[in-house]
């Protein structure tokens, strides 16, 4: 694939930035301690046959199914996966469907998309692609608390990409979660296959589900007007099993938990497809069933960082009452590369019934650090930091949740940020009319960002 689209290492040079060494004090922390410089790319080639698959990894469909995708050279293999609860036997096989794409003198491999199941939960399953290559290996999530989700955004493919996994890779966990800026391949088409490969290992033991950033959208004038063309073809979601029209906003559910992607490259605004299927997939969830309710997107809405400044005001604009009144537990976004912690937020104001807003652009991304934060900065911002690393989301039952922040610190994870939420659903005061609670002032702090 990528012998067709060959390009230099001074490209990788050029598009690899580097930071000076510095020390930033958050809010939570008086220590000093260095940021880390950007690392260089890592280019993963690969190393089998033409009919063995590559850049395996799954994803979710629906309550009881995953979809297995994969990439072969050889355009023949057939769109097959076998699979079953012990090693080496398979009682069971799927077939499926394939897709490639051209963009300007790149074509790609074989795309192969396979819905398997139904699969019973928090179950280790055995599988083999196309009926080639080697035996990988799946665990389901659970069907009922507890769950953890692994949160990572602006991934990328450097060396502090391949940190940042290895240590999420070390603990147990249940679901991926991607708030966008996947390879950093911006039109380098074999990037896109060099990221698949990396990310194998991991993405093929656990679903990943992303939501497009940026760095996906790749148009070009007249030629390639809508952008979007290899993550759609890469990156599969269930759109269609969640109501939707589109492969950049969706929504699925999984272990009591209710989650949203969203698009902020798509369009928003009140009389647009994403939002009309917002406002039915938010008055669809039963919070009796499923009482967390969590929501990714990119460019985020609130945000203390010089970096992107601004980028998420007119998607909040649009959107931000319909997450308030649907009583949304938290909201994921990426696109700024540091990592920021909110308090309950709505319209500019703490607000207790409000969603927790967590920046989490931090996962090792070739442009380096956003290093800057606002001086001073605001009550409604409670921890900040410009450092790589990762989150994660455990929730115990219907009542309580732990969020962490793992920071890279070289060769180990460090825990530099952590806070229990509680779920909405147990406070009464914030299911009364949202007529009522805006007529009421806010006991919290009210300074605007």
């Amino acid at each position: 694939m990528e012998k067709l689209f060959p390009f230099g290492l001074s490209l990788l040079l050029a598009t690899t930035s580097v930071f000076p060494h510095f020390p930033f004090l958050s809010h939570a922390s008086e220590n000093v301690y260095s940021r880390p410089s950007a690392r260089s790319v890592i280019f993963t080639r690969h190393k089998g046959s033409e009919s063995e698959p590559q850049q395996v990894h799954i994803s979710l469909v629906g309550k009881d199914h995953m979809r297995v995708t994969w990439i072969t050279d050889d355009k023949h293999v057939e769109s097959r996966v076998e699979y079953g609860k012990q090693p080496g036997k398979y009682n069971a096989i799927a077939t499926g469907e394939q897709t490639s794409y051209r963009y300007f003198f790149y074509s790609s491999g074989k795309i192969h998309h396979v819905k398997i199941g139904p699969l019973e939960s928090a179950t280790t399953y055995y599988y083999r692609c196309g009926g080639y290559g080697p035996e990988f290996s799946f665990k389901t999530p659970p069907s009922a608390f507890p769950i953890e989700f692994a949160v990572v955004g602006d991934l990328g493919q450097t060396e502090w990409t391949k940190s940042t996994l290895e240590h999420v890779g070390s603990r147990d966990y249940d679901v991926f979660l991607l708030p966008g800026d996947l390879s950093y391949a911006d039109s380098h088409q074999p990037l896109w296959d060099s990221f698949g490969r990396l990310v194998e290992p991991y993405a093929t033991q656990r679903p990943w589900m992303v939501t497009e950033g940026n760095h996906e959208i790749e148009t070009v004038p007249i030629i390639f007007p809508h952008g979007f063309k290899a993550y759609n073809a890469r990156w599969r979601m269930p759109y269609e099993e969640s109501g939707s029209a589109s492969n950049l906003y969706y929504s699925f559910e999984v272990g009591g938990v209710h989650v949203i992607m969203l698009g902020s490259y798509t369009d928003f605004a009140s009389d647009s497809d994403q939002y009309k299927w917002l406002v039915g997939d938010l008055g669809g969830v039963d919070r009796k069933k499923t009482p967390w309710v969590v929501v990714l997107l990119h460019a985020p809405w609130y945000n203390t960082n010089l970096a992107h400044q601004g980028e998420g005001e007119e998607m909040r604009k649009a959107m931000e009452d319909l997450l308030y009144e649907a009583r949304v537990d938290v909201v994921f976004a990426g696109h700024v590369h540091a990592y920021e912690r909110f308090t309950r937020i709505y319209n500019n104001k703490a607000d207790p019934c409000g969603p927790m807003y967590i920046t989490i652009g931090d996962g090792g991304n070739r442009e380096g650090l956003a290093l800057t934060f606002k001086n001073p900065g605001s009550s409604l911002s409670l921890y900040r930091e410009p450092s790589f690393g990762h989150g994660r989301l455990r929730i115990l039952d219907e009542k309580r949740a732990h969020w962490s922040w793992q920071r890279n610190n070289d060769s180990d994870s460090v825990e530099a940020d952590e806070v229990w939420l509680d779920n909405l659903t147990t406070s009464k005061a914030c299911w009364a009319s949202v007529d009522a609670q805006q007529q009421q002032p806010s006991s919290s702090a009210n300074e605007e960002l």
